[in-house]
């Protein structure tokens, strides 16, 4: 009989070596199938019930819910299949391959978040011969670090249901009960090209954008004002500008021009009334200079997130782990969960500071500490 380390891995050696990266850059975007099917021959053969669902219409990237026990409530352990895209110059090793040295396991996913599923898997067999009162579900999802195209067609099913979910997602196996949303937008701004020795026969693009620029900045100051939370490390909302094109040469009035911003807001913002403020703050530039001003979005905004901090989901994780609940400036798919009616957190091995670079890895000290915490919270909600 293989020991745990030895069991975990050598279903992380798989899991790593199947390649299942998303990406808004079609030329590295792939599919995840591959896992989830090697997941669901898994956890069917230690007596789960697998469903896949499609996500996208090729059904190259699927969903995965394994159940184990029937009934309302119980725990839903989640986590993505998915890595993001890698430069394989900059590693040591093979990222598709796992390997061991100095007590880590190096691999791309390895901590972000492929290795939580095989301490899951280990977790859950404690219990395979006994009676559970609610079920234990497993949960696999697509496209987390790209569109969360996976964790939103879920919401949008309105299932699976259970009581509480912890999504594996690496904290250092310290529980995060509220992180920041996000919002990725491009302000297209179209003027009137002309002569540049004449400013009649335009109207710049890029005089705009100064002062879209500087009416951003101070927009920032005033959610810093209204939105702080000293929960986190950064405690205001963050709005970066991030890119900016504009123009063609410089004997012609620019015009169009175009600003990428990225902003993060904390739980207490609602993203889309902050979104129909920008759009107002621009519509009033665009009145003023007689052009057009777009705001469009270049992705789906991910919600801010937060879970009470006296529900029972935060209180047990608090209990069993012995630190406060914390607050994360990374976005999860946790507010897509907690549509579906549980208490959610994030909770899982490794450190994020290893995620999304080269030597990705996961400390083999943070194995055997995974699994208990898991058993304990499946014997809470499952028992």
């Amino acid at each position: 009989m293989p020991t745990i380390e030895q069991q975990v891995i050598r279903e992380l050696t798989t899991l790593v070596g199947t390649a299942s990266v998303s990406s808004t850059d079609p030329d590295w975007d792939q599919g995840n199938r591959a896992v989830v099917e090697q997941l669901a021959e898994w956890l069917g053969a230690m007596g789960f019930a697998t469903e896949i669902i499609d996500v996208s219409e090729d059904g190259s990237k699927a969903n995965l819910v394994a159940t184990l026990g029937s009934g309302p409530g119980g725990l839903v352990l989640a986590g993505h299949t998915d890595t993001v895209p890698f430069d394989q110059g900059r590693w040591r090793s093979d990222p598709l391959k796992l390997t061991e040295r100095d007590q880590r396991l190096y691999g791309l996913g390895s901590t972000d978040m492929k290795g939580f599923f095989p301490l899951a898997m280990a977790a859950a067999r404690s219990f395979l011969h006994k009676p559970l009162r609610e079920p234990l579900i497993i949960l696999a999802t697509a496209d987390e670090e790209s569109s969360m195209n996976g964790a939103r067609a879920l919401a949008a099913a309105g299932w699976p249901k259970a009581r509480a979910a912890i999504i594996g997602e690496p904290t250092g196996l310290v529980p995060v009960r509220m992180h920041k949303g996000i919002m990725m937008e491009a302000i297209r701004i179209t003027g009137r090209a002309g002569h540049s020795s004449n400013p009649a026969l335009g109207n710049s693009a890029m005089d705009a954008m100064h002062e879209v620029m500087g009416e951003l900045m101070a927009f920032r100051d005033t959610l810093g004002q209204r939105f702080s939370n000293p929960a986190f490390e950064v405690a205001f909302p963050t709005l970066n500008l991030g890119c900016i094109h504009g123009g063609d040469s410089p004997n012609r009035i620019c015009g169009r021009s175009e600003l990428h911003i990225d902003l993060r807001m904390t739980p207490s913002g609602d993203y889309r009334a902050v979104r129909e403020e920008l759009n107002e703050l621009l519509a009033g530039i665009a009145a003023r200079r007689e052009l057009s001003i777009e705001l469009a979005p270049l992705v789906e905004p991910v919600p801010p997130f937060e879970q009470a901090g006296n529900s029972e989901l935060v209180r047990v994780a608090e209990r069993l782990t012995g630190h406060g609940a914390q607050a994360v400036a990374f976005a999860t798919e946790a507010p897509f969960l907690q549509q579906l009616g549980m208490e959610t957190i994030i909770m899982g091995p490794g450190s994020i500071d290893r995620a999304h670079q080269p030597d990705e890895y996961l400390e083999l000290e943070q194995l055997r500490p995974c699994i208990a915490l898991l058993e304990q919270c499946i014997a809470h909600y499952c028992l």
